[in-house]
């Protein structure tokens, strides 16, 4: 049986990977967090904090076969705190990699456990092309940027020496997440969904003409489940992958909201500008060509109708 720990496995794609995993069986997992939500009692479940320096350590000392590294403190979040987005984003990464090379030491090479990153679309800057491509270079515009951007690197160079077998998502952003809205920049694109499909108002800080790129919570689950199994020979030695997604913008997100749910609903938007939110959004990209993922069995949906019907489905409370 595998053996599989999740770092940040208290958060919203953590869950969703959690019970994944859960249902597909032949697996133990173990599920490592700052706090968790109610239920999933039969999991293992760990409270702890990893910039704690020890608590990587002792983690990494279990030697688990797979390990997926989901925590991390959000966008908008890491841009207004710098040093907390920095100790949070960065270092736990650095000395938990750290960690596990000496278990691979301490095995004769034996151990080389399969890391799976969650980065960001957010390691891109601009001038942009149409789409973005495989081959486009990174130059994050953002704190949250730079933080992904450099852990990515750490994946890339503790496996190329053979000390895990690691790789880097780049998801787009996640839409519609359920629950609370949360600090990341982004969190108005699943607001101005989630919350009048529940009957409350949602802001929106920047025009309707922004563009962006979104996957569902289901996708996200999806990519990490397919990480997991994936011949890493086929990366050809480039470990960090852009992920499908779709690319809309802001009135066409409402235009979908308005086909499931009617006018009623989307009235529930109300604009109000906010210049700061809107800066950060404008740095960020808004359309891909990832052929590499694609061609790797990476999967997403079709239309942003989908995403919204996604939310629907697995999401909506009373629906």
């Amino acid at each position: 049986m595998k053996r599989v720990l999740i770092l940040g496995g208290g958060g919203m794609v953590g869950q969703k990977l959690a019970h994944r995993l859960e249902a597909a069986g032949d697996v133990a997992l173990t599920l490592h967090d700052i706090a968790f939500p109610a239920g999933g009692a039969g999991m293992d479940r760990r409270v702890g904090d990893l910039s704690v320096l020890t608590e990587g350590a002792t983690l990494a000392a279990e030697r688990f076969d797979t390990i997926y590294f989901l925590a991390s403190i959000v966008s908008g979040q890491a841009e207004t705190d710098f040093d907390l987005g920095w100790q949070t984003n960065l270092w736990p990464m650095w000395h938990f990699l750290e960690a596990l090379r000496a278990q691979h030491r301490a095995t004769g090479g034996a151990y080389v456990p399969r890391v799976i990153f969650t980065s960001s679309i957010a390691v891109f800057g601009g001038p942009y092309p149409d789409k973005i491509g495989d081959e486009f270079l990174t130059s994050p515009q953002t704190s949250y940027g730079a933080q992904k951007a450099s852990c990515e690197l750490m994946i890339q160079d503790f496996s190329r020496k053979g000390f895990i077998d690691g790789m880097s998502l780049r998801l787009p952003t996640i839409c519609v997440r359920p629950g609370k809205a949360n600090l990341a920049a982004s969190s108005f694109f699943s607001g101005i969904i989630r919350e009048p499909l529940n009957g409350v108002e949602a802001i929106l800080p920047v025009p309707d003409t922004v563009r962006h790129w979104h996957a569902s919570p289901r996708s996200a689950a999806g990519f990490l489940m397919h990480a997991g199994t994936l011949d890493t020979a086929k990366l050809e030695g480039r470990r960090a992958l852009n992920l499908p997604g779709i690319s809309c913008t802001v009135a066409e997100q409402i235009e979908a909201l308005r086909d499931v749910a009617g006018n009623n609903v989307v009235a529930l938007i109300k604009s109000v500008p906010d210049a700061a939110i809107a800066k950060i959004v404008e740095g960020w990209p808004r359309n891909f060509a990832p052929e590499r993922a694609t061609a790797l069995g990476f999967k997403a949906e079709s239309s942003f109708r989908e995403i919204v019907d996604v939310y629907v489905n697995e999401d909506l409370p009373n629906r």
